[in-house]
């Protein structure tokens, strides 16, 4: 009899987990998994109990024979896993919220993934990251790390330059939500699309787009021009795009290129918002409060429609229908973070990119997009560099090193400001960043 699958979630009391559960369930038929493993720190125990309980709840509803274990050893859970998936966020919302708010005080964005903020939580998340693969490394060196914890991209970039693991796949919902909305606007069904995706994490654009085999992606920009639509994420805020250069652009950017393309605009959206509601990060605070006041109901047994509001949406079609893919090989076309390969030409071959990929029972084998069109080869490659160095100074803990990643970010303006941000948000979160002993 065919050995079941284990599957382990690092960051198992995230209010996503029960997407994941969800996407389990539904698929359990073709996944036959007989252990899941939430796992969580100290810290993060009581919602690690809510959201076991949840689990099971839900398990239980859905009649499958799957076991769900709440653990704070992590050792103990990652023994021969078959898949590891990772949604962790060091500091936890704090640490966001400071991302977030130091920035603003230098007139420059403060994000999650973006700029100073994208920084530092990949200063923070990198070295746990390696952690992790280390002891994936003794404890299950056969497993799958499906990493959705954010920046999703300078995570997988780590994993593959800094670790000996090679069965590292990132993943993020954009692509997905980028799909979704084409197929909204074109009016059709989401199967009858084909979009070619480019670039990096959270730096991604729906190059080409395919309605049953005609490219209509001059259609797809024309409506979005003419209806103001917006082909975004729910967590970033929605300005209508200047329509001679989004025409011109002739590609589909992620919400997050409004960082980039629309800085000033963003930047005053965000001081209006802080000061309205807070940053994000206390807005999705009070979110969760009330996601986790709904988990603790003993009558919920399925995810409630509220966690759309979390942000999140399709994480779990992305995560379930990827390890789904790998492990019956399906063969079948997913986005996801990924060696380049050679996908994309302007990028090293050895770097995490974010494009379209086969996924076999052996990995995912990108499909070549060629050449990145010249009017945003600059920008990713400015953003690689700008991950290539960050993860550096996250691994040394060099203080010079952190201030140059800070400094060629191109949300930053200024060396000077550089300098005092670096030192603010190093203060901020030296509890987290132990690497860096010694501030100059």
């Amino acid at each position: 009899m065919m050995k079941g699958l284990k599957i382990v979630t690092i960051g198992g009391g995230s209010s996503y987990t029960p997407e994941l559960i969800e996407g389990f369930i539904n698929r359990y038929d073709e996944l036959p998994i007989d252990e899941i493993w939430l796992v969580d720190i100290e810290e993060g125990r009581g919602k690690l109990e809510i959201i076991g309980e949840l689990s099971k709840r839900m398990i239980e509803k859905a009649n499958v024979p799957i076991k769900v274990y709440l653990t704070l050893d992590r050792e103990e859970a990652l023994k021969d896993a078959d898949f590891v998936t990772t949604q962790f966020r060091v500091g936890q919302l704090e640490a966001r919220a400071k991302d977030e708010k130091i920035p603003l005080k230098y007139n420059t964005i403060g994000q999650e993934t973006n700029g100073p903020g994208g920084l530092f939580k990949g200063l923070r998340t990198v070295p746990v990251i390696l952690e992790i693969c280390s002891d994936i490394e003794r404890l299950c060196p056969n497993a799958w790390l499906i990493n959705f914890t954010n920046p999703a991209g300078m995570i997988t970039e780590a994993v593959l330059r800094y670790s000996n693991i090679k069965k590292v796949v990132g993943l993020c919902n954009g692509p997905i939500g980028i799909e979704k909305g084409i197929a909204e606007l074109l009016n059709v069904s989401r199967r009858n699309i084909y979009v070619e995706f480019t670039g990096l994490n959270h730096m991604l654009f729906a190059k080409n787009i395919y309605l049953n085999g005609q490219n209509v992606t001059k259609e797809v920009m024309e409506k979005m021009i003419d209806q103001e639509d917006s082909i975004g994420l729910k967590n970033i805020e929605e300005i209508g795009w200047e329509p001679s250069f989004i025409k011109r652009l002739g590609m589909v950017p992620i919400g997050y290129l409004r960082y980039y393309y629309q800085t000033s605009r963003m930047l005053e959206e965000q001081k209006k918002s802080f000061e309205n509601e807070g940053t994000r990060a206390e807005v999705v605070k009070k979110v969760e409060k009330e996601l986790f006041e709904l988990y603790k109901n003993p009558n919920l047994t399925n995810k409630p429609k509220e966690l759309e509001q979390r942000g999140g949406a399709y994480y779990s079609e992305a995560a379930c229908n990827l390890i789904n893919s790998i492990y019956n090989d399906k063969r079948d076309i997913q986005t996801v973070n990924t060696r380049n390969n050679g996908a994309i030409l302007d990028v090293d071959p050895d770097s995490a990119v974010e494009v379209n990929c086969v996924i076999t029972n052996h990995g995912p084998i990108p499909l070549t997009t060629g050449e990145l069109p010249i009017a945003i080869k600059g920008l990713v490659q400015q953003i690689k560099s700008f991950e290539r160095t960050a993860i550096e100074a996250s691994v040394t803990g060099n203080y010079d090193t952190a201030l140059l990643a800070m400094t060629i970010n191109p949300l930053v303006s200024s060396d000077r400001d550089a300098k005092k941000m670096l030192d603010d948000l190093l203060e901020a979160h030296k509890e987290f960043l132990p690497q860096f002993k010694l501030k100059q």
